[in-house]
């Protein structure tokens, strides 16, 4: 127990540099035909949960760095084989991402490349890509510490509030997320997670999913 408190303090140290002081202004997404809304949502996304080391860019780097930071936050020592599948579950999302946004194959994901795989993915959820399912299993499967195949408040807040958000607004999010409902399943994750990226509607429920009750 004490090492798992020592990885959360360290992860939430860590992980509260990551998010930009201007996550929102003067981005280059401007000339994007995405409504300001979902821009920012993405936005989100791409600072705080991929681009770790707050490169500008999403790379191999920042997966490694996500991968040390999750299994602290588990207390998974190195060599064990919890932080063995962690590692290759998301290495293999990286490759997945990186083979599909990367258009220029300079070996990282850029704001536009991001926006517009993601765009394209709005248009036709239903048949996502296999990294973004990848992606989608990991963090319901990160955030059901408990395994018994649902997320509560107290799973959902743990996991969201060590990428710097504060504990009290990931509640309030679980809450507008989960509709009164004390857990939240996978099939309701699932839809949750479709309407993050594609919904336009702000009150719409799958927004508050990574933690954040306002874009």
């Amino acid at each position: 127990m004490e090492t798992l408190n020592y990885g959360k303090a360290i992860l939430r140290e860590m992980m509260s540099r990551v998010i930009p002081r201007n996550l929102f202004v003067g981005n280059r997404l401007a000339n994007m035909s995405i409504s300001d809304f979902r821009k920012k949502k993405l936005l989100y996304v791409f600072h705080v949960f991929f681009d770790v080391n707050q490169s500008g860019t999403i790379d191999r780097k920042d997966f490694e760095l996500a991968i040390e930071k999750i299994c602290s936050l588990r207390g998974w020592q190195q060599g064990s084989p919890q932080y063995q599948k962690t590692f290759d579950s998301m290495i293999l999302i990286w490759e997945g991402l990186r083979s599909r946004a990367d258009f220029n194959q300079d070996g990282q994901v850029s704001v536009e490349e991001w926006a517009s795989m993601w765009d394209d993915y709005s248009k036709n959820p239903e048949n996502a890509l296999e990294w973004q399912n990848n992606y989608m299993r990991f963090m319901f499967d990160l955030e059901d510490a408990s395994g018994d195949g649902s997320i509560d408040i107290e799973e959902f807040t743990s996991v969201c509030s060590c990428y710097g958000l504060q504990a009290q607004e990931c509640r309030e999010a679980f809450q507008k997320m989960a509709g009164g409902q004390k857990e939240v399943n996978f099939e309701q994750f699932k839809s949750l997670w479709k309407q993050f990226f594609v919904s336009e509607n702000p009150s719409e429920p799958g927004n508050f999913i990574f933690g954040k009750t306002k874009f």
